[in-house]
């Protein structure tokens, strides 16, 4: 079983939500706190918030889209503590509407922090963790629109079943070299987190001069509606992944109403019958399939 005590955990997106509820837990069990966040004001208060309550932590800001910025933060780490035992590669941003809709720079910006950041933090901390020799464990965020296909939502969906596969495969890499080092894939539905304002922290470079479209107005709305509605916390969703992480459990699940509409999904791609619309279900998984 994974140990958390006197370790080093580097979370990205950790100024807020599901980062910030890492954070919190990560210090409750006697970690060693790197985090990272794009906002610096944000990230320097939630550090000192963390000191605060006598958590050893420092941060970095950092873009994860950017490779050298991530290499920077890993350099950070092991300046401050000499070694990193847990990454989660967590920090994202979404936007939705009709799928011809959206511009190439929210097709560069999404996958640029939620790809290519999880791809960044693969290439540069697994080796780390590898020279190590001894138990690590990255945590990568998706999402479950990473294992279905909701409308409106068609640039995030990609992005987060690009995590998913990056992750299996992951998984099998590092099972194949027989590394002490595992990975876990967390899959959320909506949770109350800054994700609906995600816009805020957009390249001035990637934002778009054409004001929105009538289904990306649309899409804003009903993901602050969706957001605000989950039952979940970030704090619950931490504590259901420090135990995945502690028992070596991969995938992460914290949503299992959803589990009916992921094997729908499936048995549509077994039987080669169109795709069903995930949010033509019934109320209660409907909720739950728009994350």
């Amino acid at each position: 079983m994974f140990q958390f005590e006197g370790k080093v955990a580097v979370t990205t997106g950790a100024a807020s939500g599901f980062g910030r509820a890492f954070a919190d837990r990560g210090a409750a069990l006697g970690m060693k706190l790197v985090l990272a966040d794009v906002d610096a004001s944000a990230l320097a208060q939630t550090v000192e918030a963390l000191r605060a309550t006598g958590a050893d932590a420092i941060g970095v800001p950092t873009d994860v889209s950017d490779a050298s910025q991530v290499e920077a933060l890993a350099h950070a780490a092991l300046d401050a503590f000499g070694k990193i035992h847990l990454l989660f590669n967590n920090a994202g941003v979404g936007s939705g509407g009709l799928l011809w809709e959206s511009s190439a720079n929210d097709w560069a910006w999404v996958f640029g922090v939620n790809v290519m950041g999880v791809a960044h933090g693969v290439r540069v901390f697994t080796p780390i963790m590898l020279r190590q020799n001894e138990p690590a464990h990255i945590v990568n965020t998706a999402s479950v629109a990473g294992l279905l296909s909701p409308p409106a939502m068609g640039v995030y969906n990609a992005s987060k079943h690009a995590v998913v596969s990056l992750t299996e495969t992951l998984y099998h890499d590092l099972q194949s070299v027989g590394a002490p080092v595992g990975c876990s894939l967390l899959c959320p539905a909506f949770v109350p987190t800054g994700i609906a304002d995600a816009e805020r922290a957009r390249p001035g470079s990637l934002r778009n001069d054409a004001a929105p479209t009538r289904s990306q107005l649309a899409a804003g709305k009903q993901l602050q509606r969706a957001v605000q509605s989950g039952k979940l916390s970030a704090a619950d969703v931490a504590q259901k992944t420090f135990e995945a992480i502690e028992a070596g459990r991969f995938y992460i699940l914290t949503h299992p109403a959803i589990l009916p509409t992921v094997h729908l999904r499936n048995e549509d791609i077994e039987l080669q019958r169109n795709p069903t619309d995930p949010l033509s279900l019934k109320p209660e998984v409907k909720a739950e399939t728009k994350a």
